[in-house]
C-alpha cells in the first residue's frame, strides 16, 4: 500500500510551522472550527498535484504576512520512503523528490495519487462544462503523461489562436500562415485528447452506471452522454469552417475546450431535476473509483479501475 506516513507545513495558510505523522492505516483529524482540519488534507492534496484543491491562485495558500510556503512529505511507496518537497515563493514554484529537484513539474504528476471529497463538490453536476473537463482533465493527466503535456499545449496555442483573433478586428493580418500554425498544433494535440477522452468513458462509465444501478438497487437507471465537436469533424474542419465566426466573436468557438457530459436519472437530466441526496451520492461513487495507474512516459491504450 502506497500511504503517507508524515508531513511538515511552514507558512501554509493558518500554519505557521507544524509536523504532523500519520502511523496508522486509518487517521482521524479532529479539532475545533478554524483550526486547519481542511487546510491540512489541501496540503496532503498539494503535495500529490503540486497545487491547492480549493485555490488556482498560489498566494492563496500562503500565511498572512509571507510571501511563501514550504511543505514537506514522507511517503512510503510499498515499503520504501520518498520524500516530496513543495515551495512556493514570491511566484517561482519547485518541486523535489528527496532533495533532487524535478526538471519539470509534470513529472510528478502521476506519482501520487488522493481524492478529495468536500462540501460543494456537486458543482460537478451543478456547475458549468469547464468543472466536469478539469475533473476528466485532472484523471487522465495522471494515467498518461502525453495527454497532460498535449492538453497544456493545446491551452497555451488557443490563447495564442484567440489573442490572434482580437488582433485582427484593428489590424489584419496580410496572411494566415500565424492562424495556420496555431491551427495545425491545436488539431494535432486535439485528436489525441479526444481519443483518450473516449476510451476513459468508455471502460469507467459502465462500472458507475452498474455501481448506481446497484445502489439505487434497481430503481434508477443513469445514462452519460459525452458531446464534443470532434465526435461529428476533425478540429482542424471546425476551424476552417468556423473562421468567419470566430473571427466575429473574437475567440475559437469550437474545440475540445468545449467538450462536455451529461448526466441523467430515468431520462431526465440530474442537473436539473435531481435531488441533492442523488447529486451527492453519485459523487461519491465518482471520486472513490480508483484507477489503476501504469508506468509513466507510457501511453496507455486502456484504463483499469477498482
Amino acid at each position: 500500500m502506497n500511504t503517507i506516513n508524515k508531513i511538515t507545513l511552514v507558512q501554509y495558510r493558518n500554519y505557521a510551522s507544524a509536523n504532523y505523522d500519520f502511523p496508522g492505516p486509518v487517521t482521524c483529524i479532529t479539532g475545533a472550527n478554524g483550526s486547519g482540519k481542511t487546510n491540512l488534507l489541501d496540503a496532503i492534496y498539494y503535495l500529490c498535484y503540486t497545487k491547492s484543491y480549493f485555490s488556482a491562485y498560489q498566494q492563496n495558500s500562503v500565511q498572512n504576512g509571507f510571501d511563501g510556503f514550504r511543505l514537506s512529505g514522507v511517503f512510503d511507496r510499498a515499503g520504501s520512503p520518498e520524500v516530496i518537497t513543495c515551495k512556493w515563493k514570491a511566484g517561482k514554484k519547485e518541486i523535489y523528490k528527496n532533495d533532487i529537484e524535478y526538471e519539470k513539474i509534470t513529472d510528478h504528476i502521476g506519482a501520487w495519487s488522493a481524492v478529495m471529497i468536500a462540501p460543494d463538490d456537486t458543482e460537478l453536476i451543478n456547475g458549468g462544462s469547464e468543472l466536469r473537463r478539469k475533473w476528466i482533465d485532472g484523471i487522465l493527466g495522471q494515467v498518461d503523461k502525453t495527454y497532460l503535456e498535449d492538453l497544456m499545449h493545446y491551452q497555451r496555442v488557443l490563447l495564442q489562436r484567440n489573442a490572434w483573433l482580437k488582433i485582427q478586428a484593428y489590424k489584419p493580418a496580410e496572411n494566415n500562415t500565424e492562424l495556420e500554425y496555431y491551427n495545425g498544433e491545436m488539431s494535432r494535440d486535439a485528436a489525441y485528447i479526444y481519443q483518450q477522452r473516449t476510451t476513459f468513458l468508455q471502460v469507467f462509465m459502465p462500472l458507475l452506471v452498474n455501481f448506481y444501478h446497484l445502489l439505487s438497487r434497481g430503481k434508477e437507471q443513469l445514462a452519460v452522454t459525452y458531446t464534443s465537436d470532434l465526435s461529428q469533424k476533425t478540429l482542424q474542419h471546425w476551424l476552417d469552417q468556423n473562421l468567419q465566426y470566430d473571427l466575429r466573436y473574437q475567440r475559437t468557438l469550437r474545440g475540445i475546450h468545449k467538450d462536455d457530459w451529461e448526466f441523467e436519472l430515468n431520462g431526465l437530466k440530474l442537473k436539473q431535476f435531481g435531488s441533492q441526496g442523488q447529486k451527492k451520492e453519485l459523487f461519491i461513487r465518482i471520486e472513490t473509483g480508483t484507477i489503476r495507474l501504469p508506468q509513466q512516459n507510457t501511453r496507455p491504450s486502456a484504463y483499469s479501475f477498482t
